[in-house]
């Protein structure tokens, strides 16, 4: 069964139509990588699904249920299970590390105090910087911010992680660290959506891929296929203009 079902959402970004009959689904366990063109509704779709954009036509089903963005008992229980990490850090510059981490797991989902601060001091070392938790973030290069985001997100217990563009913000020597991370829990089993331009990582960890044009969903296939025999001709257009890139 899906964790989450997608099925021909539409949404605006004022008049504009960023999503249009977008459909697309995510198994538990499973690593989805989304890739396209600039303005293809990518990063607008993650942003939908944990409610900071709503649908005006289509239906989400997380675990079954039908997800109505507009209740906020349905919204809590998205973020509940939903996760986001955006291209750029959004750390809190007055707090530490490990304050930074456990400020929303405590204030928002009002668990022990104990507890969260335990987990982060986990998912710190986990992400290779449990040395780093009285640092602020302006004393860490941008690949240690990133995991530091990435380590805040772990902590709220998701089910589900989304990944927005994390690296695209960073010099290319930071770029593997992260990475890194990331092949770390996708080793774990974390069920994922991620929006990465980074072709040889996404060829890499994704079970599937879907490549999205103009709000759509053009193609979903394994990496294999869709990288080196794509069925739709927009598809293999987008991928010989990334093929002549990489050489």
């Amino acid at each position: 069964m899906e964790q989450i079902k997608i099925n021909s959402i539409v949404a605006f970004y004022e008049k504009l139509k960023v999503l249009d009959q977008l459909t697309l689904d995510l198994k538990k366990g499973e690593i989805v990588s989304l890739i396209g063109p600039s303005g293809s509704g990518k990063s607008t779709f993650l942003k939908l699904l944990v409610g900071l954009v709503k649908p005006s036509q289509g239906s989400v089903f997380l675990d079954g249920k039908e997800i109505n963005y507009n209740n906020k008992e349905d919204l809590t229980l998205v973020r509940s299970k939903i996760a986001i990490v955006f291209q750029q850090y959004n750390l809190f510059q007055n707090m530490n590390v490990l304050k930074n981490i456990c400020i929303a797991p405590t204030k928002i989902q009002n668990r022990d105090k104990h507890e969260v601060e335990e987990n982060a001091v986990k998912l710190l070392k986990k992400v290779g910087l449990e040395d780093k938790m009285k640092a602020y973030p302006e004393e860490l290069s941008g690949g240690q911010q990133q995991r530091v985001a990435i380590a805040r997100a772990l902590n709220l217990n998701p089910q589900i992680l989304l990944l927005d563009e994390i690296t695209s913000a960073l010099d290319p020597e930071l770029v593997k660290e992260v990475l890194d991370t990331i092949r770390l829990l996708a080793s774990e089993g974390m069920t994922m959506f991620v929006v990465s331009h980074e072709m040889n990582f996404v060829r890499d960890l994704s079970d599937r891929v879907a490549f999205l044009d103009k709000g759509k969903v053009i193609e979903v296939n394994s990496p294999q296929e869709l990288f080196n025999n794509p069925s739709n001709e927009r598809t293999k257009e987008f991928m010989s203009k990334i093929s002549k890139q990489d050489k």
